[in-house]
Formats: structure tokens, sequence, C-alpha cells
């Protein structure tokens, strides 16, 4: 058996030494010896300017989503003013419709008592509103000084090519970094930094006060008024019915439409216009305020966490992902900004006495934030020191 499979291999063995000797031996023409070179040559330069030690998946699907995100960028930049005519008009329609439809409503049902709180409260809670949304869309959120390099800065921005100061980002739609960045709102049409973030949140703050008060306020209002809408709906459906019968009836006067119990006979009470205008109102604002309410809730409730952790939108994510980094290490990330929940709302509102928490949390002010937006040193009553530390 050895004898007949040394046989059979050995022929085969020989020819495939024979052709590798020949691929081997093999010149290739010098046109195609030229050509491959080239590609080579090709290749290699290819590389050399493409070569980034930062690159990878993250990079390249950067770059593949930069022409959305060039288009995402513009139409809120074209429509930040569409969006701020927007929540004034809604806004508007809420007050008018508690002035014109709510108010001689309840003067007729509530106590004196009960109306002087309402009456308090509800000015109030709009005035609140109305100050913060129109300081958060007039404040610039600051921005670091361009030409000067006495600042502390942690990095150069890669688009504007300025230094960038610690917690300063580069916002795309407004083209320019940001101190303290955390997001662009398109319903303010401005950006969200440090020197109008304290308005922005108060804004969501007190209109979803102002919305979950409107929404419970007018919950009876609401019922009775959609069971008038439903009621008006079946009248006007009777009414047509009445019609289309009598318009088959030969004999109108007949046996046929004189016992049958018709509106011929028994009118049913109409809705006048104001009415009707009314009613479809106090449904709109029920569904209007309580839908903001949950999702403007929703968001204030989010940032009102990151306020507590000191930190931002953008800082979030950054954290996180630092986070995990040490967490593989066996260390453990610790926030430099977080001087703990109390304080950092203290830092965060501008509270300095225990009277600030009227003047300047529930009663409009105008005051500046701690600091300047480059250096993040805590203010001296802080109670939990923390090594200053520049971040990205």
């Amino acid at each position: 058996m050895r004898g007949q499979r040394s046989l059979l291999l050995g022929p085969a063995r020989l020819c495939l030494r024979l052709l590798l000797l020949l691929g081997y031996r093999r010149r290739r023409p010098p046109l195609l010896r030229g050509l491959v070179q080239r590609w080579r040559y090709g290749k290699v330069c290819l590389r050399s300017l493409l070569f980034n030690s930062f690159g990878g998946s993250d990079a390249a699907i950067d770059a593949a989503f930069e022409p959305i995100y060039w288009l995402v960028d513009n139409m809120i930049r074209w429509c930040g003013v569409v969006f701020v005519v927007l929540v004034i008009v809604l806004t508007s329609s809420i007050v008018a419709i508690a002035y014109l439809c709510v108010l001689p409503l309840i003067l007729r049902t509530y106590s004196v008592p009960r109306l002087c709180w309402h009456f308090f409260y509800s000015h109030w809670n709009l005035i609140l509103i109305v100050f913060h949304y129109y300081q958060a869309i007039t404040t610039p959120p600051g921005y670091p000084p361009q030409g000067q390099t006495d600042i502390a800065t942690v990095s150069i921005c890669k688009k504007c090519i300025y230094p960038k100061p610690a917690r300063t980002h580069h916002c795309s739609i407004c083209n320019r970094c940001v101190l303290k960045m955390d997001h662009h709102c398109p319903w303010l049409n401005n950006c969200v930094g440090h020197y109008n973030h304290r308005y922005f949140f108060s804004f969501c703050f007190f209109m979803t006060l102002g919305c979950v008060y409107c929404s419970y306020g007018s919950w009876d209002l609401f019922r009775e008024a959609y069971a008038a809408i439903e009621k008006m709906k079946q009248l006007d459906k009777n009414k047509l019915q009445t019609v289309t019968n009598q318009v088959g009836c030969p004999h109108p006067t007949a046996s046929c439409c004189s016992g049958q119990g018709t509106y011929h006979q028994t009118p049913p009470p109409t809705f006048s216009f104001r009415e009707r205008v009314t009613h479809k109102s106090l449904v709109y604002l029920w569904f209007l305020c309580s839908s903001v309410a949950l999702a403007l809730g929703a968001l204030t409730v989010w940032h009102a966490v990151l306020i507590s952790r000191g930190e931002t939108s953008i800082e979030r994510l950054t954290n996180r992902k630092e986070s995990c980094r040490l967490r593989a290490k066996g260390k453990v990330f610790r926030n430099h900004y977080n001087y703990g929940c109390l304080d950092n709302w203290k830092v965060f509102l501008g509270v300095d006495t225990g009277r600030h928490w009227l003047t300047r949390v529930l009663l409009p002010s105008s005051h500046l934030p701690h600091g300047n937006g480059m250096s993040w040193d805590p203010p001296p009553w802080v109670t939990a020191h923390s090594t200053s530390v520049m971040a990205v």
C-alpha cells in the first residue's frame, strides 16, 4: 500500500516543484512591473496623507454624517425665529383664553379669598415666565475673548482656531465657541451658556408650573366644555337628520311629521357663537397645557439632575466616557465641578445668603452668575472645596 502511494504522490510533487520554479523564475513584463510599482507607491502616499492617530470608526461615521449635521444646523438656524414666535403666540393664546373665557366663569363661582389667591399666583407665575424667557433670548451666553493670550485655556478649538478655556465648546449653529455651553436651544434661538443658563432653567421651571396650574385648575371646566362639544355635535347631527326627513316627506304637514317628536314642534336648545368658542377654547387650553407640562416637565427634571451633579448636557456625555475609561483601569472618576447638591444649586442660582432665595429665585432678578466663565474656582462659601481642574 505504501509503495503504491509513493508511486502516485511522487509525480505530483515533482510537477508542483516545477510549477513553483517556473513561477518564481518567470519575469513580469516591464509595463506591468511599472504599473504595480506605481500602484504601491500611490497607496503609500495616500496612507501617509490620510494618516491620523485619532482616526477610527467614530471619525469615519462623523465624516459620513457631516452633510446631515450641516443640514440640521442650518435648518435650526433658519427656523429659530419661527420657534420663538410660536412660543410667544401659544403663550399669548393661553393668557387670552384665561382672561376672556376662564375669568368670567370663575368670577361667578369662586369665593373672594380663592379669587385673590388665583389672581396673585397666576400673575406672579406669568411675570416670571415672561421675564426669564426674555432674558434667556436676549442675554448672550458668553464667548471667550479672541486675541488674548493671558487666559487659562486647555486646548485650541479646531474650528475657531482660538484658545478654548475649560468647559467651553464650539456651537456649530452659532459658529463660535460658547463658555460653559450646555446646548443650543431652538426655542430660544440662542445658545444656553454661562450667562443665560439660569434664565433658561428658570423659564422651563416656571413654565412647567404654569402649565400644571392651568391644567389642574381647568379640569372641571374642561370636562364640562368637552361634554358640551359632544352635545353640540349630536344636536348638529340630529338637525341634519331632521332636515333630510323633511325634504324626503311628500307632505310636510301630514302625520308623518306631526307625531314623530321632530324639532319642527320642539326646537332643541341652541348654543350661541360665544358659547361654542368658549367651549372649544377651554378644551384647547387643557390639551396644550397638559402636553407642554409633560414634555417640558421631563426636560426640567433632567436639567435639575444635571445641575445637582454640577455638570452640563455636554459634560454628561464626556464625563460618562471618562468614567468608563477610568473604571476599566480600576480608578474612580471625580467631577471637580461638583461641590455637592445644595452648593451646586447655590452656585447655579447665585444664592449667597438666605435672603437671596427670595430676591434672586422667587422674584425676577438679573444678577450675574459666579465667575467669568473661564476660571472655575469655587466661591469662598462653598463647603466642599475641590482643586481647580481644566477639562475639555
